[in-house]
């Protein structure tokens, strides 16, 4: 595992930084755990001091598990429909692991009621659950796996198993109803990421073998990759280049910078600090940008290693950084008020989303604008959008709806390409990117909010945020509680937006009345401004 800089400012910035850390023997005190890093009176073991390790020892459990699960599907041709009910890092590590394995993993981080129900009509009999997630959406898509097995004849306890901590809500429904119960643990290579991974398929030993060959380097004052990468992140922050642009084209991993976004956003963004990663963005020279390349030299800085070993270092990284930018990493203080939001909205006989402004064609606006038709909408966003500053867009909505979009019969791959991106609410960053010289993020409600959405309440106040919903044609009631999915996607949104609104960052909700033809009529407008 190596990181090697490749701009001489970021090496300055790095050495300076790293210089001081090994003075206060932060490289061995942080791989041990020490919690007096973040608070000089904290006496054991807190969290904001864990030590960096690899479980291996959980290898033993998870071939017990699996061959329990297997055993109740039985062997099918396709194997088994793997799906995983997480929220946050877990989810993006178990997905990051799965493509860069190139086996089938089904993830269930969302209300979105097409999205779910499409995954409970995917082989219900040859599917095994994992159940990783304490938050809304993961209770409403348990509870409907559960009614599913049920139905169909299918015992739940020979196919579900929670990732939960002992004495908790999640672990006391699982010992209630039967299922296996594995603890949660920390991190990215925990059970939540690795349990889902190994029952699809994928190589896990191997995982925690090339995290392990790094392991022994976190502890050393030189030739540490956690410590040079993290006096990178956090030296360019200290010295104002604090938006992290993450290119990984060519490299062998999948899927890493979705993980790194939420990893590194909802460490460092809080008391108005913070360190924005942008995913999928082509860098402009701008004089905030850090432009680190995952296995491919685009970039101020090269990480290179395999996937377990990337996992461990920039665990270890942004924990260095956090520390530099003297916030504790593993706290979400503003995370946690969007969920305080929504369960109060819930309680309400009616959501209060309000009246437009205006409306253009499918698309109704909610929100303090002055523009009277989507071009004009988009342009002021962009003109509202600080000198060092983003816009950052969000959509509760199905995020694999764009393979669904029609394509016309003998489409070549050019073709099929363009229709799915004109039914891709994630195209419109890259529309209004290319209008701006500033950093535009992307990010999939309710996922997103434990990672970046940590940072956008918490960190800099230099965002401008626009929100899309949509209206749900076929509503998907959640067994035991008193709602419906789509209720609970529109809630997660307005207690985001509210959230946003409280701390006076300035927000813009587009509601989709008709979605496909709303991501149609988004799109073309993006083009037109």
């Amino acid at each position: 595992m190596e990181v090697h800089y490749r701009e001489e400012g970021v090496a300055e910035a790095a050495s300076s930084l790293a210089g001081r850390l090994v003075a206060d023997g932060v490289p061995a005190r942080l791989a041990a755990g020490d919690p007096t890093l973040w608070d000089e009176d904290a006496e054991g073991e807190t969290e904001g001091g864990r030590p960096f390790r690899v479980p291996r020892e959980l290898l033993a459990e998870l071939d017990a598990v699996s061959a329990r699960l297997l055993a109740a599907v039985g062997p099918g041709e396709e194997g088994p429909h793997v799906v995983l009910i997480a929220a946050g890092c877990a989810a993006l590590a178990a997905e990051a692991i799965c493509d860069t394995a190139d086996v089938p993993l089904t993830v269930l981080d969302t209300a979105d009621p097409g999205q779910v129900r499409r995954a409970l009509a995917d082989r219900p009999e040859s599917t095994v659950v994992v159940a990783a997630a304490g938050t809304a959406e993961g209770d409403a898509c348990l509870r409907l796996y559960e009614e599913l097995f049920e139905r169909a004849g299918l015992a739940p306890a020979g196919r579900v198993v929670a990732v939960a901590d002992p004495g908790t809500p999640p672990a006391e429904h699982a010992r209630e109803r039967g299922y296996a119960v594995v603890p949660a643990g920390e991190g990215a290579l925990s059970a939540a990421a690795l349990l889902p991974a190994a029952l699809a398929g994928a190589d896990v030993a191997r995982l925690l073998d090339d995290a392990e060959e790094v392991l022994p380097l976190l502890s050393r004052d030189v030739g540490n990759p956690g410590l040079d990468l993290g006096a990178a992140l956090g030296g360019a922050a200290l010295t104002g280049r604090g938006k992290l642009l993450l290119e990984d084209r060519l490299s062998p991993i999948a899927g890493l910078p979705d993980w790194v976004e939420a990893l590194v956003a909802g460490s460092t963004g809080k008391q108005g600090r913070g360190i924005l990663p942008v995913v999928g963005a082509d860098p402009l020279a701008a004089a905030d940008e850090l432009v680190v390349g995952l296995d491919t030299d685009l970039g101020d800085v090269r990480v290179d290693g395999r996937l377990g070993a990337q996992f461990l270092v920039w665990e270890y990284a942004t924990a260095v950084a956090a520390l530099a930018l003297g916030v504790d990493p593993d706290d979400r203080p503003d995370a946690a008020e969007q969920e305080r939001q929504a369960a109060g909205l819930l309680t309400l006989p009616d959501l209060p989303a309000g009246a437009p402004v205006f409306t253009d064609g499918p698309v109704e606006v909610y929100g303090a604008v002055g523009a009277k038709d989507l071009r004009g909408l988009f342009a002021e966003l962009l003109h509202a959008v600080p000198s060092d500053g983003y816009l950052a867009v969000t959509a509760y909505l199905d995020r694999l709806a764009a393979f669904d979009a029609p394509v016309p019969v003998g489409a070549d791959f050019e073709q099929m390409t363009d229709a799915w991106m004109m039914a891709d609410p994630a195209t419109l960053r890259a529309l209004l990117a290319l209008r701006t010289d500033r950093p535009v993020t992307f990010g999939w409600g309710p996922r997103y909010l434990y990672g970046a959405g940590q940072y956008h309440k918490g960190g800099p106040q230099n965002g401008v945020f626009l929100q899309i919903t949509g209206a749900v044609a076929d509503d998907v009631a959640v067994p035991g509680r008193s709602r419906t999915l789509g209720r609970l996607q529109l809630a997660q949104a307005l207690g985001d937006l509210e959230a946003l609104e409280t701390r006076g960052r300035p927000a813009v909700r587009l509601h989709l009345t008709d979605r496909a033809a709303g991501v149609a009529h988004l799109l073309a407008a993006a083009q037109e401004v």
